[in-house]
């Protein structure tokens, strides 16, 4: 015993402190008191600290911690119920399928929407009925452009490309800040938006004018601007497609796009507009099904562990909510059971899992999971409590929200700064005359109406009759009965052409999505206004009469125009 204590405290002498064995000169030295034993065991860690939550991304730590201890009472299906967000069938409150499986909220759609009054009515009876001390996941996918589910009353706003044509960080934020305002009035709390992809142009199919430009700098001031907007308007905005959807060239809905980017070109284009929001304290990013092949091969990126905490949470440093991309759709969902994409999804690193398409399937694999140790619980809680914490704080910190339509004057001031003029003079008016209007029936309506409030003169259109048919020669008469009435234009026909839609031969073009066709078509006047809205249309106006100049330039490239704007 004596050679062991010596050998000891020659240890001792060479580096560990002594005080910490007890002392060297007696057997009685080397037992602890009983406080001392005491104090050397470590405290059980927090619920907050089990979790793995920070602050930074949103919640205070109080409200972090009021979330774990939420989540730490919850029994095993309540919680793999609290991760879902589902999609909904009809136009009444879906109460019933909220409670049943205890999802952690909705999501509305089209034809979930009637008018902004039912809508508000919907979100109000969730938020009444549905018994729980924190609140629901009220989202809806409201962008602006082609991509809007509330329709009716709410102001129209157009699509994003038309911040990186005005290049107005304010005029950016104000806007959003009009769009959050609204949807919080209608009761919503999240918006799956705005869309921080940077497109390639013309050749990606699926982003296009969702995507402020081509430029990763400009996309990422205009996205910062519109979530610093939507949060000031009182809604949770949600960045997506990370980790970049405009750069690959399929659908996503349809198939699995390849994204074959090296990482060098990843970090320097797709990521660089997701890294400026982590570092400005972006809440919650959505991640999409994209098969990365720099990061994980032939894996949707929403299921790749990899992509979600590797390349997201470890590398961008991101602490908030990440949401998956729709898991119904087909570049997730094809091969895979609904039960099988949520459990992936959550294990990869994912907090929110939007529209399984059998959220009640989902919700048993998750259950199933856990039991069986395949999905740590503690992995489960800290999805929960990242949601429930964010939305306790958004709820506190909203503003009141603002009646469908008040942010008409916004909507317009952002389509008159974007307005783009790519042929025909950049001062005084462009038209001499009355104009005839043709294409989309909801732009030619807005333009109608906007012409009619500024005194712009309305052409109309004739038809005159094919020749009388001719007598007794039936090859004759087959083909003159073939023959349609010839138009007949009183006025200078402008051709309005929008989402995915065809060129057209008018003497005026204009753009109202992607501006691309501008470049294919020899019309003398050629204006993108990137939206068909109200305000879109009275810009377009105001500058046919020369009563305002066309100060966007275009943020893409558009082979075959003239300039980017005046």
């Amino acid at each position: 015993m004596r050679d062991r204590r010596a050998l000891t405290c020659l240890v001792a002498s060479l580096g560990l402190l002594v005080g910490a064995l007890g002392g060297c000169t007696s057997d009685e030295g080397d037992k602890p008191s009983r406080a001392e034993r005491a104090a050397a065991v470590e405290p059980p860690p927090t619920p907050v600290e089990r979790m793995d939550l920070v602050p930074g991304w949103g919640p205070t730590q109080q409200e972090l911690e009021e979330a774990a201890g939420i989540v730490d009472g919850l029994p095993l299906r309540d919680l793999a119920g609290q991760v879902i967000v589902a999609r909904w069938q009809g136009t009444g409150a879906p109460t019933g399928l909220v409670e049943r499986l205890h999802l952690g909220g909705v999501i509305a759609f089209s034809d979930n929407v009637t008018s902004t009054d039912q809508i508000r009515r919907v979100n109000a009876a969730l938020r009444r009925t549905v018994d729980r001390p924190w609140p629901l996941f009220l989202a809806v996918d409201q962008e602006g452009g082609a991509v809007e589910r509330v329709k009716g009353a709410a102001t129209r706003f157009p699509a994003f490309m038309s911040t990186g044509a005005a290049r107005n960080e304010a005029l950016t934020e104000a806007t959003y800040a009009a769009s959050g305002s609204e949807l919080r009035g209608l009761g919503f709390n999240v918006d799956l938006g705005p869309d921080a992809d940077v497109t390639i142009g013309r050749a990606d199919p699926t982003i296009g004018a969702r995507s402020v430009g081509s430029e990763p700098g400009l996309v990422a001031a205009q996205t910062a601007a519109a979530v610093r907007g939507f949060v000031a308007g009182g809604i949770v905005p949600v960045l997506k497609h990370f980790p970049g959807h405009g750069s690959v060239l399929a659908d996503s809905h349809r198939t699995l796009p390849v994204q074959g980017r090296s990482m060098k070109e990843l970090r320097s284009i797709d990521l660089v507009p997701f890294v400026s929001a982590v570092g400005a304290g972006t809440s919650a990013v959505m991640v999409g099904h994209l098969d990365v092949r720099a990061v994980d091969p032939r894996v949707p990126s929403s299921l790749s562990r990899k992509v979600v905490t590797g390349l997201l949470r470890d590398e961008l440093g991101f602490q908030g909510l990440a949401v998956t991309d729709a898991l119904d759709m087909a570049g997730v969902a094809a091969g895979r059971t609904p039960g099988e994409v949520a459990v992936k999804a959550l294990k990869a690193g994912n907090d929110v899992l939007l529209m399984p398409s059998d959220p009640a399937v989902a919700r048993a694999a998750i259950v199933r999971a856990v039991r069986e140790g395949r999905v740590p619980r503690p992995r489960l809680e800290q999805a929960a409590a990242r949601q429930i914490a964010l939305l306790i704080h958004q709820d506190a910190t909203a503003p009141k929200g603002a009646k469908p339509g008040s942010g008409l004057a916004a909507s317009r001031a952002l389509s008159a700064a974007a307005v783009t003029s790519v042929a025909g003079p950049c001062v005084g008016p462009l038209v001499a005359g009355p104009v005839v209007p043709l294409g989309s029936p909801v732009a030619v309506a807005n333009f109608r109406t906007a012409a009619a409030a500024a005194g712009m003169a309305l052409g109309r259109i004739t038809y005159e009759k094919p020749p009388k048919p001719p007598k007794r020669k039936k090859k004759k008469l087959r083909k003159w009965r073939k023959l349609e009435p010839t138009p007949v234009f009183h006025g200078t026909p402008l051709g309005f052409t929008g989402y995915r839609g065809g060129v057209t031969t008018t003497p005026i073009v204009v753009a109202t999505d992607a501006p691309y066709v501008l470049g294919q078509v020899g019309a003398g006047i050629r204006i993108a206004t990137y939206g068909e809205t109200p305000g879109a249309m009275a810009a377009l106006v105001d500058v046919l009469m020369g009563a305002a100049p066309a100060p966007g330039r275009l943020p893409v490239e558009v082979s075959g125009v003239e300039r980017r704007g005046c």
